[in-house]
């Protein structure tokens, strides 16, 4: 399927492509409608990441949301196609500091019926403060000034929307069977430069290509099929970081069966642990 038509900004407002994509209309059932979003399409549908973000903001938009998010889980059943999507965001038990909820997003077909598409669980919490420490330590990288930005000319549609500078692990510029390490190492950031918030931080954990292609040099067919983000920061936090890259770093840790897992960690510009990610994801041979 062909992405369909969409500009950089929309025409009437002016907004960041992902405050477009975050758009969303209140419906009588208690859902929301919301679009697929033209400036993250993938080869066959949506960027994972931006779908994560979309089920993220139906959470944060609601008006029975207590606190903050604290995790995401995302299930990729099936694809997504152009047009108009339904979220329902549910929130299936409130607790003193804790809040759990289930969310679908979906399509009606030309014959009427509702197809899922995507699943996802969320975790919203009231954080206090408590002792604090991040044990995983962001890597010694050159600042991002000094990085080559990926080129992503004539590229798909989602990475235009994001400011990479690849340190180490770049994609393979040779398709030869060799093997190499699965880590990665960038600065990223949203593309144009935008504030982060958490739906960018969730859709900004997907940005990785998958690490199967650098593994083995080969470009086979791959896919997410579920994505967990755990979210390490409050929305100050967050806010200080402002719209500065953020440095990631993904690795995998088995392949087995046509399935691997992917780990991701990012920080912010001053090298603390923002939100770590793990994926599983789908290859064929």
């Amino acid at each position: 399927m062909s992405a369909p038509q969409d500009s950089h900004k929309d025409a009437v407002t002016g907004l960041h492509p992902l405050d477009v994509a975050l758009c969303m209309t209140p419906l009588p059932d208690g859902s929301v409608q919301a679009q697929a979003p033209a400036a993250y399409w993938n080869m066959v549908g949506p960027y994972g990441g931006i779908t994560a973000a979309q089920m993220l903001q139906a959470v944060l938009q609601h008006p029975a949301l207590l606190g903050e998010p604290i995790s995401i889980t995302v299930n990729f059943a099936g694809p997504v196609e152009a047009g108009d999507l339904r979220i329902e965001a549910v929130p299936v038990r409130t607790n003193r500091s804790t809040q759990h909820w289930t969310v679908v997003m979906g399509q009606t077909n030309a014959q009427g019926e509702f197809l899922v598409s995507t699943t996802a669980t969320v975790i919203t919490a009231v954080r206090r403060a408590t002792f604090s420490q991040d044990d995983v330590p962001h890597p010694a990288m050159p600042a991002p000034e000094r990085c080559e930005r990926f080129d992503t000319r004539g590229a798909m549609e989602w990475l235009q929307r994001y400011d990479m500078r690849v340190v180490q692990g770049a994609i393979p510029k040779t398709w030869d069977d060799s093997e190499h390490e699965t880590l990665s190492q960038l600065w990223v950031r949203d593309e144009p430069a935008r504030a982060l918030d958490f739906a960018a931080l969730a859709a900004l954990c997907d940005v990785f290509f998958p690490r199967v292609w650098l593994r083995r040099a080969r470009r086979v067919p791959a896919g997410t099929v579920g994505m967990t983000v755990y979210f390490h920061a409050d929305a100050a936090q967050l806010a200080r970081q402002g719209d500065r890259h953020l440095l990631a770093q993904a690795s995998a840790q088995a392949f087995r069966n046509g399935y691997f897992d992917q780990t991701a960690q990012l920080w912010d510009a001053e090298g603390s642990l923002l939100a770590t990610s793990h994926q599983i994801v789908y290859y064929k041979e």
